[in-house]
Formats: C-alpha cells, structure tokens, sequence
C-alpha cells in the first residue's frame, strides 16, 4: 500500500494535480466563510439592533457628536478601507494626542512600542466602558456585510504598523482582517506585538471555516472576562 501510494505521487503530473485539489479545497472553504460571514453578521445586526441604538444615544448624550468613527485601515491585498467603530473618544483626539506624545517621553515610547495607550486621556467615561466591553466593535458586522472585513482573522492595522510585520505582512494581507481573532482571544494587549504578529501568521496558514467557528466560540468567555482590553 505504501508503495502504491508512493507511484501515484510520483506519476507524471501527480504534483499539480495535488497541487490543484490544495487550491480547489481552499477556494470552497473561503466561499464557505463568506457565506457564513454574510449570514452571521446579517443575523447578528438584528438582533443587536436595540442594544446599538442604546449604544448611539449614550453616546450622543453624553458627549455629542459624530456616533461612528471610520479609521482608515489595511485588508486584504494590501488594500485600504474605513474601520468603523463606536465613537470611544472626544472629538479633538487626534490633538490631544499630538500633545500627549509631545510632552510625554514615556507615553511617546509606550506609543511608538504599542500603538496604545494603556491610561488614555483621549477617551471618555462612556467611551472607556464600550472598548471595556467590545461594544465599540459592532459598527464593523457593516464591514464585514461589505466585504472589507471577516467575523475571524487578524486585527486591522494601520500603515504605520507594516513596519512592525516586516518581512510576514504578506501573510496579514492573504486573509481578510476580523472583528474576533487568535490575537483577541489570547490575551490581547496583554501580549507583545511580536506575538501578535505570530498569531496572525499562524492563522494565514492555517484558516478554516471550523477554525473560524471555534475561535467565535472563543471570543464568548473572552469578551465576557474582557481579558487584555482596554
């Protein structure tokens, strides 16, 4: 038997034809993915329509202005598109980031090392409970209706952090970005960015649809404990 299977692998174009059924099993499985994508987030937005509206109004409320938040991100292919988000932070943030990183060394370098800041003064209380509580995430189930984003896959970058992928950004970029991931049900900012980079290469390797599902059965405790955010 084990010669048999030896032959056939080494028969005249036995290597594509392997090849091609590696390539044909992926293909069906990211068909099967985007389906379960488009049919989960679907579901997902109705049934938590009331709790955004609730999420919109506080929000409004308690400091008003714009209620979603878009921030330019990369996806698949390299491509850029708006992560939407609830808004966290008060309108002015990107100023008073700019003077937190100007008069604050050690901000600056937990900034530059994390792209976070673990006491940020930019967002407010009701802004603190949403990241707190993932909340502030429900606006991108839009994302991943159009197709920018999936229910599981690495978190979305910024341009500033290729850098920090170096020579494995082409593996982010083979997947689309995810609302959930290994990254976010491992502890999140309780881990290093190498780490983090890691994971995101190990997943590129390794999606599956049952990948996929068991990692949104997951995200359940790990949101409800709210490891490593903030």
């Amino acid at each position: 038997m084990a010669s048999m299977a030896y032959n056939e692998r080494h028969l005249p174009g036995a290597g594509r034809r392997h090849n091609g059924q590696a390539r044909l099993g992926r293909s069906v499985d990211q068909v099967m993915t985007r389906l379960f994508d488009i049919c989960a987030s679907s579901a997902l937005l109705l049934f938590l329509a009331p709790l955004m509206i609730v999420v919109a109004a506080l929000i409004v409320i308690t400091n008003p202005g714009p209620i979603i938040f878009g921030h330019k991100r990369l996806g698949r292919d390299g491509r850029s598109f708006h992560c939407l988000k609830f808004r966290s932070m008060v309108t002015d943030s990107q100023e008073r980031l700019a003077n937190l990183l100007a008069s604050d060394p050690e901000a600056r370098r937990e900034w530059e090392r994390d792209h976070k800041l673990k006491n940020d003064p930019r967002i407010t209380p009701i802004g603190a409970f949403l990241r707190k509580s993932s909340l502030d995430e429900l606006p991108q189930l839009f994302n991943v209706l159009r197709g920018d984003m999936s229910l599981v896959g690495p978190r979305p970058i910024v341009m500033d952090e290729v850098r920090r992928y170096g020579r494995y950004f082409s593996h982010y970029t083979q997947v689309r970005p995810g609302i959930t991931g290994l990254w976010q049900v491992s502890g999140r900012n309780n881990t290093t960015y190498r780490r983090r980079v890691a994971m995101d290469v190990a997943y590129s390797r390794s999606q599956s649809l049952p990948l996929n599902i068991k990692i949104l059965l997951m995200t359940v405790p790990s949101v409800l404990l709210a490891k490593g955010s903030y």
